[in-house]
């Protein structure tokens, strides 16, 4: 049983301190089982909740409060059955959370607004899952879910949190590097949009469950209190097969008017081919011919695109056993 346990843990570890990077907040007790709002149609009498973050949401007055299953399986025991009913058991707490008054009074803060999401974190403790793990989840139908009008359930399988962890990982580096600010002169980026209000733009620092499972992940940094938050750094998940591909990401830079004089950008890029870097180049001569040159082109040029240096968690069994004692 000690086995088991100390396995288990590793996954809520791993979430707090990849999460916290990402300036999430935990929120309210670990490993919580409460009560079932409808037991007759859920058939349990309570749901589980191994750990709840809270982030602010930049383009809304809701604070979004996630509600993790936290899983930590060997290769082997990742298997389509086992993921399925872990996304049903998730939906069905979810559906419970939005009305639940003690999880509400446990978890939740009443002077805001709030927003209640799940997420299912699978990681792989042994490091050898290499299949797609996508494909474990393609026996799951949206008519099985029960979850509620607006609120979201995100899956994480091992390769999504092996990115994020590398993330994570960089960005400790860069800032023991100096590349990095300290963590208060720190945010992740969201643009202004034309039609919608950046409500808690200064408020809301932390990356949501959407920018974590995009293609990139912007963060944005100023060298001292109250000066600009000039300096970009974009971490880059695909792998840069197409000059295409970075052809969309300056679009969107553009668009996010960040491609502008005085801003210094770099690119990082996890697993990039061998010929990432050079087809980069030619998507940034390519984007200065269209824009004509002039400042467009120092800004451009400028851009660094650097590989990150590529790291796998590993837990030890005999030293979490050992943490307790």
């Amino acid at each position: 049983m000690a086995e088991t346990a100390n396995i288990a843990i590793m996954a809520e570890i791993l979430s707090e301190e990849l999460f916290s990077e990402f300036f999430w907040n935990r929120s309210g007790p670990y490993n919580r089982n409460w009560d079932c709002e409808d037991q007759e149609k859920h058939k349990v009498k309570t749901h589980p909740s191994d750990v709840v973050f809270w982030y602010e949401e930049p383009y809304s007055s809701h604070r979004t409060y996630v509600t993790c299953d936290l899983k930590s399986y060997k290769k082997e025991s990742i298997k389509t059955e086992k993921i399925k009913d872990a996304i049903i058991s998730l939906a069905d707490s979810l559906e419970c959370a939005e009305k639940s008054k003690t999880w509400q009074e446990e978890y939740t803060h009443e002077h805001v607004p709030k927003k209640i999401c799940g997420l299912l974190f699978v990681y792989n403790h042994d490091g050898r899952f290499d299949a797609d793990f996508s494909k474990r989840m393609t026996t799951v139908k949206p008519e099985e879910l029960n979850i509620p009008k607006g609120s979201k359930l995100v899956v994480m399988g091992p390769e999504d949190i092996f990115w994020l962890n590398n993330v994570k990982d960089e960005i400790v580096r860069m800032r023991g590097l100096g590349d990095l600010p300290t963590r208060s002169l720190c945010e992740f980026y969201y643009p202004h949009l034309v039609r919608r209000n950046n409500l808690k733009f200064d408020k809301a620092p932390a990356a949501t469950l959407e920018m974590l499972t995009a293609a990139w992940i912007i963060m944005r940094s100023s060298t001292s209190p109250g000066s600009p938050k000039n300096n970009y750094v974009i971490f880059y998940r695909r792998k840069g097969h197409e000059v295409s591909e970075f052809l969309y990401l300056l679009d969107c830079l553009a668009h996010y008017q960040i491609l502008v004089s005085g801003i210094s950008i770099r690119i990082k890029a996890l697993d990039p081919t061998i010929s990432a870097p050079a087809k980069f180049k030619l998507a940034v001569s390519e984007y200065i011919e269209r824009c004509g040159g002039g400042e467009m082109a120092q800004v451009l040029n400028a851009i660094k695109f650097e590989k990150m240096t590529k790291i796998t968690q590993e837990f030890s069994e005999v030293e979490i056993g050992m943490r307790d004692e």
